[in-house]
């Protein structure tokens, strides 16, 4: 756990208090991130997310750089730290630009074209739970139908994460916290 923020409300689970019933999740994705240690809390749900968690973090039709986008933008909305810092390195890992990521924080028109579609959908699902007929025409045609379901898939999973993040305090992950300080975003 990193020393970065305040106590949280409900600490990520250590290796010691790991529960039995997820003993094989803890060397995967499930114990390599406070979000998941967190929501090991409750192992039934924990294991439940896990194939839902792979296709869209593995296998979604976004593909990984626009799949980022999609978080990234997600994170903001949400106003989870956790969220936005966790994927900044990993955009960075795809490939994405500083101005890139930062730009999506910001207004559409600022954007690069692509993005700025997958932000308004981002937005548009925040702000009323559905997708305009002009922005799903422009996600489908950008991107594929597939990609429309998988971007509302990953609006409401990472959405559920920044709850539980946010409600909890999670802190970020000391390894996010020590690359983001050794090379903080820069716009």
């Amino acid at each position: 756990m990193s020393d970065a923020g305040p106590q949280p409300v409900l600490a990520p689970l250590g290796d010691a208090d790991w529960p039995p019933e997820l003993a094989d999740m803890l060397s995967g994705f499930a114990g390599g991130l406070n979000v998941y240690r967190t929501m090991a809390h409750h192992p039934a749900l924990l294991r439940a997310w896990a194939d839902l968690r792979d296709h869209i973090v593995n296998h979604s039709a976004l593909g990984r750089d626009d799949l980022e986008v999609v978080i990234l933008r997600g994170g903001h909305r949400l106003q989870s730290p956790y969220e936005w810092s966790q994927h900044i390195v990993r955009a960075r890992k795809y490939g994405l630009t500083d101005p890139r990521i930062a730009s999506l924080r910001g207004p559409l028109d600022a954007m690069q074209p692509g993005d700025a579609i997958l932000c308004a959908a981002v937005d548009e699902l925040f702000d009323g739970a559905r997708l305009h007929p002009a922005t799903l025409a422009a996600v489908t045609a950008t991107f594929g139908t597939h990609a429309v379901f998988d971007l509302m898939a990953t609006v409401g999973f990472y959405s559920t994460l920044g709850f539980i993040l946010n409600t909890f305090g999670t802190p970020l992950d000391d390894d996010i916290h020590a690359q983001l300080v050794a090379n903080p975003l820069r716009d």
